[in-house]
């Protein structure tokens, strides 16, 4: 059996909140590599469409209270946590009164795209690694799902490189159709930039909108995960753009787990 730590960061997970396929997908593969013996920790947002008392949220103190910078602003980070119903899986959230308490997920009611949904998936992904570095675990493989979590495998090889905590960490990233053709404000750069971060590492974000996130996730990722969904003429665009990377195919079939499992297995060698 396998003892791989390996730390999920997506958009949603099943049954706290699913408005898409990868809520599913975050609940069935995490308990199934646990089963195989794995290590497992997951974040994902706290986005205000989660019941708290339903699903018995609370916040974790002595992980809360970083501020975490996005652009010349700072915003204080609240970690909440909850388990998995008869899984024995707890879920980390990801917590920000400005960013994460509408009652929405990434469109108000009358379908309009947050202005801000840029600044939400940076806080995201920085919120995620420093979380990491306060619960002082080291994880194997870290595996990022849509578009939200794409710039983590960038921040892995760049800020996060030498920190302990991540020093031997390898990424992998998952990508998941989408239909959003948002453009983002001219600072997107500026506000996603970090610690030896220059603005030649950013050059497939100079598009600011969905797809330079899903680019940026790709470039930077030790491997990257194509599902077997019907992918829209821009997003099979994309994997013609990367036909260098590692890029593999998983279906949602009987042998979705084992295909992970021995994907995991190979990555960390």
């Amino acid at each position: 059996m396998s003892k791989l730590r390996i730390l999920y960061a997506a958009t949603e997970i099943n049954p706290f909140l699913q408005t898409t396929k990868v809520a599913e997908f975050l609940q069935t593969l995490p308990q199934g590599m646990q089963e195989r013996g794995m290590e497992i920790r997951i974040f994902v947002p706290r986005f205000g469409l989660i019941n708290e008392r339903k699903n018995r949220l609370h916040e974790v103190v002595r992980l809360s209270g970083i501020n975490i910078a996005i652009g010349d602003d700072e915003k204080p980070l609240v970690i909440k946590v909850a388990s998995i119903p008869n899984a024995k899986l707890q879920v980390y959230f990801i917590d920000n009164e400005d960013y994460f308490h509408r009652k929405s997920v990434f469109v108000d009611k009358n379908n309009k795209f947050h202005q801000d949904n840029d600044e939400r998936a940076i806080f995201f992904c920085k919120g995620v690694l420093e979380t990491v570095k306060k619960l002082g675990w080291s994880p194997d493989i870290v595996h990022c799902n849509d578009w939200m979590t794409g710039l983590i495998p960038m921040y892995l090889k760049t800020t996060y490189k030498k920190d302990p905590i991540f020093k031997d960490a390898k990424s992998m990233f998952t990508v998941y159709n989408h239909n959003y053709t948002h453009k983002f404000s001219d600072d997107l750069l500026e506000k996603v930039k970090m610690l030896d971060i220059e603005d030649s590492m950013l050059a497939n974000l100079q598009s600011a909108d969905i797809d330079a996130f899903i680019k940026i996730g790709m470039e930077y990722a030790d491997s990257v995960i194509k599902t077997n969904e019907n992918f829209s003429d821009n997003i099979n665009a994309l994997f013609s753009e990367f036909v260098t990377k590692n890029i593999s195919t998983v279906s949602p079939d009987d042998t979705l787990l084992d295909s992970y499992y021995n994907l995991y297995n190979e990555l960390s060698r």
